[in-house]
């Protein structure tokens, strides 16, 4: 696969058939809404596709995408229309499993910046010092946060694993 974007129907089809599902669990869990977090993933690769950056390698292309989408969310997130537009409801969680499910709903009830740095570690599979360039913090905040939101995880999935005595 060539790194500079080439507007081949295969390379466009190679570059969302890998990428897609990774952009919109991230949009997903800053926008807490499958339906946003669609609109938000779409919003990504148009913009992809109409400025057509040069990447370096795969995971250049991988970084561009998750840091444009992070951005992307939390604009989204601070603008008024979703300030005054706030929809309670429960989160529609396609996953089978009852555990990893409630895993999962755990995670999205974590503050941001702990879920941020929970997905891209276990999630996408980055390092410690990865995330801290993607994230522009220490790798000392982002181990302090991925200990921090262990801990809550551990705390809340207590009271829903095992009975609490």
């Amino acid at each position: 696969m060539t790194y500079g974007l080439s507007h081949t129907d295969d390379f466009i089809l190679a570059i969302l058939d890998k990428y897609t599902d990774m952009v919109f669990r991230l949009a997903f869990m800053y926008l807490r809404n499958h339906s946003d977090a669609e609109d938000a993933t779409q919003e990504i690769f148009l913009k992809l596709f109409r400025i057509t950056p040069q990447f370096n390698n795969e995971d250049h292309i991988k970084a561009w995408l998750i840091t444009v989408t992070s951005n992307y969310c939390k604009d989204i997130l601070k603008s008024m229309w979703s300030k005054k537009v706030s929809l309670q409801h429960e989160m529609y969680l396609p996953i089978p499993d009852d555990n990893k499910r409630e895993v999962i709903k755990q995670v999205m009830n974590l503050p941001q910046k702990y879920r941020d740095v929970i997905y891209l570690y276990y999630y996408e599979g980055y390092s410690s010092s990865e995330i801290a360039g993607l994230l522009s913090e220490k790798e000392s905040t982002i181990r302090t946060q991925l200990k921090r939101g262990r801990e809550r995880l551990k705390t809340k999935l207590k009271g829903v694993f095992y009975d609490e005595e």
